[in-house]
């Protein structure tokens, strides 16, 4: 038997070869920002680091709940269920989620100036597990400027420089986040609680204290969001100077986001020949514009509330969902329904409208919107207005309604 000539190394652990030290670079390549010495802030603390990371955690929380919200309505699974009252609840957790995204903006802006020294430490790794926990940060903060730059790109509607669909990146690299996230706090936890029971002086750099510091941030967060709130918060819109969106804009004074030009369906939709198809138990119904003008027509306050975070709220005019499921034989207290539009193609062309929101009496298919017929760009001739769901999912240009069974 040949024996290892390394004494001890095969009864060495993971854990003691992990923290074996690594051999030094050269002196010689200490230069610039490796120096020492070389970001010579007073303000820069562990007490400091602490008090931006809490805030930042806090923040990064309810962006990824209020996330996570919003991506099941949109893509549920199996176990999961959204009711339809109270009709502003999406409009309040999508606001507070694209809210609480733009004020993380100066929050990570200034704990990222807090760290950035530790990003030339020396040596840049001191053993094995000192590369891990480096690396580990790298992919927090990667991850965090992708989440919230990616967001910002998404409410401006500027989706040229991603290269992949939006929805499906944010959701799976918010897990990545929120992961790097859990074990940074766990590795840094106790560096916290030892910072916050030394009480620190509050040193000024240039003219600048260290609480000044903290308000200059706090204070910028606050201007973000009352200078973007006002898109989903109406009293707000006067000083909201920085939201891409306007509660009161467009077409009978609701925003829009896909004109029926850019969806390919301005012909179809004004065809006098157009009928909604509506299928269920006992077979086929197809209505003109005057068929269903002359149903039972009921009116509903709702809002339109999208994932960009604006919101507005319109008075809808039409036939009930659960009216025109009824003509066909389906049971609108257990059954859900297929909504299909007019377009050809694109991602949200049909939605699933579950059973709480088809026996709601306000999931409309609306024909007029604010008194008025409905804007073709607001889905003329038909489209559908159900409370509590994400504007995504308010088909437009209907052209077909699929009733579906509960099995």
């Amino acid at each position: 038997m040949v024996r290892d000539p390394r004494p001890g190394l095969t009864s060495m652990r993971l854990p003691n070869l992990l923290r074996q030290p690594l051999p030094s670079p050269p002196e010689v390549l200490r230069r610039g920002p490796l120096q020492e010495g070389a970001f010579p802030s007073p303000l820069r603390s562990t007490r400091l680091t602490s008090q931006l990371g809490i805030a930042l955690a806090v923040a990064f929380t309810i962006c990824f709940l209020t996330g996570l919200i919003s991506h099941f309505i949109q893509h549920p699974p199996s176990w999961f269920w959204w009711p339809s009252r109270p009709v502003g609840l999406y409009r309040f957790t999508q606001g507070l989620h694209v809210i609480t995204g733009l004020a993380s903006i100066p929050l990570l802006g200034a704990k990222l100036w807090s760290v950035y020294p530790r990003l030339f430490e020396w040596p840049p790794a001191r053993s094995i597990a000192h590369a891990i926990e480096r690396g580990s940060i790298a992919v927090l903060v990667a991850s965090a400027l992708f989440q919230l730059i990616g967001g910002v790109l998404n409410i401006a509607h500027w989706y040229g420089p991603l290269p992949f669909f939006f929805t499906t990146g944010h959701y799976w690299v918010a897990w990545l986040t929120v992961g790097a996230l859990l074990v940074h706090i766990g590795v840094k936890l106790p560096v916290v609680r030892e910072a916050f029971a030394r009480p620190v002086p509050d040193v000024r750099g240039r003219g600048l204290s260290r609480r000044g510091l903290l308000g200059t941030v706090g204070a910028a967060a606050g201007v973000i969001t009352i200078a973007t709130a006002g898109q989903t918060v109406p009293p707000l819109a006067s000083v909201s100077v920085l939201a891409p969106r306007r509660p009161t804009s467009g077409p009978q004074h609701l925003p829009v986001n896909k004109t029926a030009a850019g969806a390919g369906v301005r012909d179809r939709a004004l065809d006098p020949a157009y009928r909604l198809v509506v299928a269920g138990p006992t077979g086929e119904v197809s209505l003109s514009l005057d068929d269903l003008a002359a149903l039972a027509q009921h009116t509903a306050v709702l809002p339109i509330a999208c994932v960009e975070g604006w919101s507005a709220t319109g008075t809808w005019t039409g036939v009930r969902l659960r009216d025109l499921m009824a003509l066909t034989g389906g049971d609108p207290d257990t059954a859900s329904a297929e909504v299909e539009s007019l377009e050809q193609g694109g991602r949200y062309r049909t939605s699933i409208v579950a059973s709480p929101h088809v026996r709601d009496p306000w999931t409309l298919i609306a024909l007029r919107l604010n008194g008025a017929p409905l804007h073709l760009d607001h889905g003329y001739p038909a489209r559908l207005i159900a409370p509590n769901r994400p504007g995504v999912l308010q088909t437009k240009w209907i052209a077909r309604i699929t009733v579906r069974e509960a099995s």
